[in-house]
């Protein structure tokens, strides 16, 4: 009997040993004489059960605190909303700015195109340019 409970505390002391073991081993020792600081060890867990309590009671939650979470759920809404309608304001504003820069490109492409049709029309005035008086035109000498 000695062999036995000296094997089954050294099994439950490197933590090696099932429930039934256990429980072997405080039936062996409660019959047994000796092994005192055994003894005294699982008295103290079995103290330790008696001390400890069977059940805790959880304390009820507020109501209170779901109508808070209910506002808090209504806000972040709120946030949402506002922050998306902001965003689609900011996006067509922005398309609208596009809108008119294209339309100002197209004026001034339309001026550039007419512009060089003027040119163009002006081309058989380029001739004239190089004449600077009356006299070179009728190619007389002048007098002086």
């Amino acid at each position: 009997m000695k062999t036995r409970i000296e094997e089954l505390v050294q099994k439950y002391w490197e933590a090696e040993t099932t429930l039934e073991e256990e429980k072997e081993l405080k039936a062996l020792l409660t019959e047994s004489k000796g092994y005192e600081e055994e003894k005294s060890w699982f008295g103290i867990l079995n103290e330790y059960q008696r001390l400890k309590p069977k059940s805790v009671k959880i304390p009820d939650q507020r109501p209170t605190r779901r109508i808070q979470l209910q506002w808090l759920g209504w806000a972040a809404s709120l946030a949402i909303l506002a922050s998306t309608w902001g965003l689609w304001e900011r996006y067509q504003t922005q398309k609208q700015e596009e809108l008119a820069y294209q339309e100002v490109m197209e004026a001034l492409a339309l001026i550039q195109n007419n512009l060089s049709k003027g040119q163009q029309h002006m081309e058989p005035l380029q001739d004239l340019k190089y004449l600077n008086t009356t006299d070179q035109l009728f190619q007389t000498n002048p007098v002086r």
